[in-house]
């Protein structure tokens, strides 16, 4: 068998599953691993820092994981700061390392590094000074180590460029949707469990600056005033930063703060949305936006972004500095419009898939390690 057939063994950086707050990149990497492991060319094995258990539910990777001998904060300074410990040195036999977020394990083999968004560069404020201090060195190690940068958008691509990497370089290689199933007693029961009222419109995240909670919030006491049978459903864990808005006049009272959910109990919550509501002020791509429409949910979300790109012609686009124009996109499609975005809301996220995703992975390994003459994007 030539190099040109052979398999490639990809080790990938798994660490982001032992976060307390995993985020879109979590469920990422969940999802390529097993889109992966459906593949014939590739081989993968996990990299992590030292840690005494499983992650938490739903986040356990599929296939082996190898550790290294330290835990996370010692192994994240030794990466930044001095050429080690190496994948290889963990690992015989490896073609390419893949960093899958800002973790970046220094290397000799090829290595490709997916930059989910640059986020910090636009407003800074939306980050603690430590991460953004620790995505600025990501980003210098990104422009100088990376053989391939895989982006999940255009925008993050060009931004990418902007940025100074090579747009040979540059993968544009969309996630894909969730295949979710989701039955009328699922959402009958999710119903009855958590007290949700019969209409709502659902926000889905981390809660942290960017995503724009105040935005919304102020939205919705327009949206109260003038649909009284809508109320407005949030989920997702704390991440950082005080929010400063509150649900006051029309919108008191009709504010539900659920926390975390299962994957289970989260597909069906975007099931039993009247619609959902995603006004980050910048994302990498925006999964939740996808997963809404998976099972057929309106969706209203921020134009001139990433998640513009995902929705096409299939939601309503929205500026999500301006709570007026917010709160129009949500009465639309809480009303009468919602029904045929639902639809083509559908028909859209099927376009997006994980096999399709993992296969433009394997492009950019192929690239990285000097397989293909494959070219990047844009």
């Amino acid at each position: 068998m030539s190099r040109e057939d052979a398999g490639l063994r990809v080790a990938l950086t798994v660490e982001q599953l032992w976060q307390a707050v995993p985020g879109g990149s979590g469920s990422y990497i969940l999802e390529l691993l097993a889109a992966l492991a459906e593949r014939d060319e590739v081989t993968t094995v996990g990299l992590s820092a030292l840690h005494r258990g499983a992650p938490g539910p739903d986040l356990t990777p599929p296939g082996p994981v190898r550790a290294f001998p330290l835990p996370r904060a010692a192994l994240y300074r030794l990466w930044n700061r001095v050429p080690g410990p190496r994948p290889e040195a963990l690992l015989r036999g490896l073609d390419v390392v893949h960093a899958t977020t800002w973790a970046i394990p220094p290397t000799r083999r090829p290595l490709v590094v997916t930059v989910h968004d640059l986020a910090f560069l636009r407003d800074p404020g939306h980050f603690t000074p430590g991460g953004v201090r620790f995505f600025t060195r990501a980003l210098e190690r990104t422009r100088d180590e990376a053989d391939a940068v895989v982006v999940p958008s255009q925008a993050t691509a060009e931004d990418c460029v902007a940025a100074g990497i090579e747009p040979e370089r540059v993968h544009v290689v969309p996630h894909g949707a969730p295949a979710w199933t989701v039955s009328a007693p699922d959402v009958a029961g999710l119903r009855a469990r958590l007290a949700l009222p019969e209409r709502f419109v659902l926000w889905c995240g981390t809660q942290e600056p960017r995503k724009n909670l105040d935005g919304l919030l102020r939205a919705f006491e327009v949206v109260a005033r003038e649909d009284p049978d809508l109320d407005l459903v949030l989920v997702g864990p704390s991440g950082w930063g005080e929010r400063h808005g509150s649900a006051t006049g029309a919108a008191a009272g009709r504010v539900h703060e659920l926390g975390r959910l299962p994957v289970a109990d989260l597909r069906a919550a975007y099931a039993a949305a009247t619609s959902f509501a995603f006004p980050s002020h910048w994302e990498g791509f925006g999964l939740p936006v996808l997963e809404a429409m998976s099972v057929g949910t309106p969706v209203v979300t921020s134009r001139a972004s990433s998640m513009a790109e995902i929705v096409g012609s299939a939601g309503i686009l929205v500026d999500p500095t301006d709570p007026a124009d917010l709160a129009a996109g949500i009465l639309r499609a809480s009303g009468a419009e919602g029904l045929p975005l639902g639809a083509l809301g559908r028909a859209r996220a099927r376009e997006f898939t994980w096999a399709r995703s993992a296969e433009g992975h394997v492009a950019a390994y192929r690239a990285a390690a000097g397989l293909t003459g494959g070219t990047g994007s844009p």
